[in-house]
């Protein structure tokens, strides 16, 4: 049934096996250490796992420019260690998706080699190339004021190839019909060792039509239903949940007018409105972008997200609203990346306001969709802004006091830890956090448990709720007979709010608060008068507790 989808409630936890424990002792995380650490995954209620690029790399862009598709980097393991993880997974009912990075290789690929060397290679098709320099060679950069050109030449092949990213980063021809196949190749041989499905990085650039004549973006979208359709016969409920910051109208080019598609996509329309709404104290904006992304089929999913390992991405929102984040977030320039992001951790861009981070992560958790938790982030890890661009927020994970924060015994490994000031793992841990029941760690934990209990979220319908107050957003969804009502005050002073959640049906008249005592009954049968503390938040269930009798089967 469409309502028993399972990654419509899944709780997916982002991280990379490099920055998560090293069982070797070489510095950097490994499978082992990754699989011994499964347990505290399990504890946290996460039900699938999202893991980064771990296949053999120069790792010049943290894994993201692989040399070998069908293999696990020597620094992490071997493809038994990784079959020893998806198993231990698969053993405590967890899924595995990882990343599938397709649209370029690293310039150190045998591919790319044996195409710049021969042109009468196989391989040489399976690149795109110019034999002059394109005029438009410095539009479309992805990294701008790092990156200068998408067009470098190649003095062994003597000719110009693309890249959209980085010059050691060539793009594949993704039109080429062998590419295509090997795409297929890849995922099928990574769904044989035990993965459920791929988080597809870029994919508005896999899908375009690359070229010196290309002068305007062409996508190809018959190409996600390829790969929709392979991977459904390969394993039936296995999902590609697809990088696209497009915009909401081209969404639906993403799902499949038929649901046909991409299974799920991140909202980066929402996510950047969301730090709008925290920077601002205005909801409306926030209320706008839900809206604009309402339309989907019913067996896609919006991952709902507040940081991940890049930056934190505010393009799409107007320049005023842009410096309004930056403000509030990342007022120094060596705090913002591209001249478009932030490049932070969330509690320090929030200055480890305990009410604010929880206000935030109350938020995604109950916006329409899947929450995807970046590692870390459960505990409030800090970043480190002396390493360069992304890495500051990629550091290695603090699990204790012990030396290097328990992430290694290695005297000097590669990835330092953050350690001193408010989030050196010294006073940030999450050994310290575990014994401390009001812990950032333990008040996680109980609200992932919260929302996992609420199917509503993921699988109903929403409204945006009349408060008459712009720095309040209340939520209700509905679902087989069910009702569940979310209210956040986004501003720094206290609100009463006058509220009719509006839910039909049997239900009577209570609001439930699902996370203390703090319930409600109506004044005069209808409207509830609710106190909203600075940064406050409620989850409510509408009616009594007993509503899992009143749950209809449709």
């Amino acid at each position: 049934m469409i309502n028993d989808l399972w990654y419509k409630n899944a709780v997916v936890y982002c991280l990379s096996v490099e920055s998560y424990m090293d069982a070797n002792g070489d510095g950097v995380g490994d499978f082992e250490g990754l699989t011994r650490r499964l347990d505290y995954i399990q504890g946290l209620g996460v039900t699938c796992i999202w893991l980064m690029p771990f296949q053999p790399s120069p790792q010049k862009d943290n894994g993201y420019d692989i040399t070998d598709y069908y293999g696990v980097d020597p620094r992490y393991g071997t493809l038994g260690d990784f079959v020893e993880f998806t198993h231990g997974c698969h053993q405590r009912g967890m899924r595995v998706i990882i990343d599938l990075v397709v649209n370029h290789t690293s310039d150190q690929h045998p591919w790319f080699q044996q195409a710049r060397r021969d042109p009468h290679s196989k391989y040489r098709d399976w690149y795109v190339w110019s034999d002059k320099r394109p005029a438009n060679a410095a539009d479309g950069v992805v990294f701008p004021g790092v990156q200068k050109t998408t067009w470098t030449r190649d003095t062994a092949a003597g000719l110009y190839y693309f890249h959209r990213f980085y010059e050691f980063q060539p793009d594949l021809n993704t039109e080429n019909p062998h590419v295509q196949a090997e795409i297929l190749k890849i995922m099928g041989f990574w769904l044989e060792l035990g993965v459920s499905g791929f988080r597809m990085d870029a994919v508005p650039f896999v899908i375009a039509k690359k070229g010196a004549e290309v002068t305007k973006p062409v996508e190809r979208y018959d190409m996600l239903r390829s790969l929709r359709e392979f991977l459904q016969w390969r394993k039936g409920d296995a999902i590609i949940l697809a990088e696209a910051n497009v915009l909401p109208k081209t969404d639906q080019e993403y799902f499949g007018e038929d649901g046909d598609r991409m299974h799920m996509m991140f909202n980066f329309q929402v996510n950047q409105h969301l730090f709008y709404a925290l920077a601002s104290a205005d909801s409306r904006p926030l209320a706008k972008a839900l809206e604009k992304t309402r339309g989907k089929p019913a067996t896609a999913q919006w991952g709902m997200f507040l940081r991940n390992h890049d930056e934190l991405d505010l393009g799409r929102l107007t320049e005023r609203q842009r410096q309004t984040v930056f403000d509030a977030f990342g007022p120094d320039k060596s705090m913002q990346l591209y001249d478009r992001g932030i490049r932070r951790r969330l509690a320090p861009m929030l200055k480890g306001d305990r009410r604010r981070y929880e206000l935030a992560t109350s938020l995604m958790l109950t916006l329409p969709g899947t929450p995807v938790i970046r590692y870390g982030d459960e505990i409030g890890m800090g970043d480190d802004l002396s390493l360069p661009e992304r890495e500051c927020a990629r550091t290695p994970m603090q699990w204790s006091t012990e030396p290097h924060g328990g992430f290694t015994k290695h005297g000097k490994p590669p990835n330092p830890v953050i350690s001193g000031g408010p989030y050196g793992f010294e006073h940030l841990n999450v050994a310290a956090q575990r014994r401390d029941p009001a812990s950032l760690l333990n008040w996680t934990e109980r609200v992932i448990r919260m929302r996992k209990e609420i199917p509503e979220i993921g699988s109903g319908d929403y409204e945006v709720v009349t408060t008459g107050a712009n720095d309040i957003l209340a939520i209700r969804y509905d679902w087989r007979g069910n009702s569940v009502l979310f209210v956040h005050n986004l501003g720094a002073e206290p609100r009463e709010i006058d509220i009719d959640p509006g839910a039909s049906g049997s239900h009577d008249s209570l609001l439930i608060n699902l996370l203390s005592e703090d319930h409600s009954e109506p004044g005069d049968g209808k409207h509830h008068r609710i106190l909203m503390e600075p940064y406050g938040y409620r989850w409510f269930r509408v009616g009594g507790l007993d509503y899992l009798l009143r749950r209809t089967e449709v």
